[in-house]
């Protein structure tokens, strides 16, 4: 049974704490669902962490490697822990492969909440987005609060991490629409046209997209009533809607 001070441990204490991924370049699955969506998408595993009670009920064919029930809550990332967490090798893409094709891309440029970052992640697979790019400034998909909040569809997605240049250099080059999440955009969303190339870029959760960012894109609003503006994720998800319906 592992203890406080077993390595392994620290290096996944480490990972939380920061909200990135271990060393060792592990995502961290924590709970049964997540466990088996990263099984059922072929991930590499590296390990498999398990309170007594919780090892039990692990389906996985590898070895499983028990916790001390106290200290695994002390590595856990929420507040009610099934007792089971994996360490999982999830890659990122190129920007070519997030781009190929007739592309429907979200792109992140800002977003600071994981729960935020990862229900657009969601969003974008529930409607057939290409991919999503996490561009510098936004929260790191590898954070245990983002893959959580995507409930396993950021081991499906493809998914990247840019820089902004190099970003707008290959949707240029590729002559992909680009388009920013405003409430005073220039066009409403059932005026744009999706059923070609496209990136959403979806800004800050308080300042929204950044000015210079802004700029080289057509800004889209969500028509609203007594509210200026919506949530991040619930933007992303109304904007992937349109465009899946105008594919469809």
């Amino acid at each position: 049974m592992l203890g406080a001070h077993n390595p392994l441990l620290k290096s996944v204490r480490k990972a939380v704490h920061r909200g990135s991924r271990t060393e060792d370049g592990y995502a961290i699955a924590e709970g049964f669902h997540m466990l088996e969506e990263a099984v059922g998408a072929g991930l590499g595993i590296g390990a498999v962490l398990a309170t007594p009670r919780a090892a039990e009920r692990v389906r996985w064919s590898g070895a499983v490697q028990v916790v001390e029930e106290a200290v695994f809550h002390q590595i856990s990332t929420v507040e009610n822990s099934q007792g089971v967490l994996a360490l999982v090798r999830l890659e990122e893409r190129t920007l070519e492969e997030c781009l190929s094709g007739t592309a429907l891309v979200v792109a992140l440029d800002g977003v600071q909440d994981p729960g935020n970052a990862g229900a657009m992640v969601r969003s974008a697979e529930a409607f057939g987005a290409t991919g999503v790019v996490f561009l510098k400034g936004t929260v790191s998909p590898w954070n245990p609060k983002t893959l959580r909040g995507s409930a396993g569809s950021l081991l499906r997605v493809p998914f990247g991490v840019s820089e902004w240049e190099p970003f707008l250099a290959e949707i240029e080059r590729r002559r992909i629409g680009l388009f920013a999440a405003s409430p005073r955009g220039e066009m409403r969303v059932d005026e744009v046209r999706f059923d070609g190339p496209s990136a959403l870029l979806i800004g800050n959760e308080g300042k929204g997209v950044p000015a210079e960012h802004a700029e080289k894109a057509t800004a889209v609003r969500i028509p609203t009533e007594k509210v200026e503006s919506l949530n991040a994720a619930l933007a992303a998800g109304i904007l992937l809607y349109e465009a899946r319906r105008q594919r469809a």
